[in-house]
């Protein structure tokens, strides 16, 4: 299955590790679900992962960041009309969704990629994504 993994749910995973956030990086730990990315995908995860109040360890996210980047699918997105997304902010994460039909995006807010339905990309909360995966 391959999915986007939307900033937030990456880090609600490893802040809370036995609540659904967690259950989804461990589907994808686990090679039973495979995250699609571009470079600016990566950028927004390392770049959130350091932030000091997070408190990761800086080898740990390089760890879970070298495994994304290995194990997932690295994508050419085509640009989308800024115009669609609720915040620009949103577009990598929907414009790789769409360029590599995943089955889904996973994120902790759906409404904000409502607009990817025209471009039949479900985009799921965790427990919606976790139901479809069990």
């Amino acid at each position: 299955m391959l999915i986007v993994l939307d900033t937030n749910v990456l880090v609600s995973g490893l802040l809370n590790p036995f609540g659904a956030p967690g259950r989804v990086l461990d589907l994808i730990l686990a090679g039973t679900v495979q995250v699609a990315f571009d470079d600016r995908v990566l950028a927004e995860y390392a770049e959130v992962l350091a932030r000091p109040r997070l408190g990761t360890r800086p080898a740990r996210a390089r760890a879970l960041l070298g495994f994304l980047r290995l194990s997932g699918l690295r994508v050419t997105a085509h640009p989308m009309h800024p115009g669609e997304a609720h915040d620009a902010s949103d577009l990598p994460f929907a414009e790789v969704a769409s360029a590599a039909h995943v089955d889904a995006l996973v994120t902790g807010n759906a409404r904000r990629y409502a607009f990817l339905e025209q471009d039949r990309v479900a985009a799921l909360s965790q427990a919606e994504f976790l139901a479809r995966v069990a």
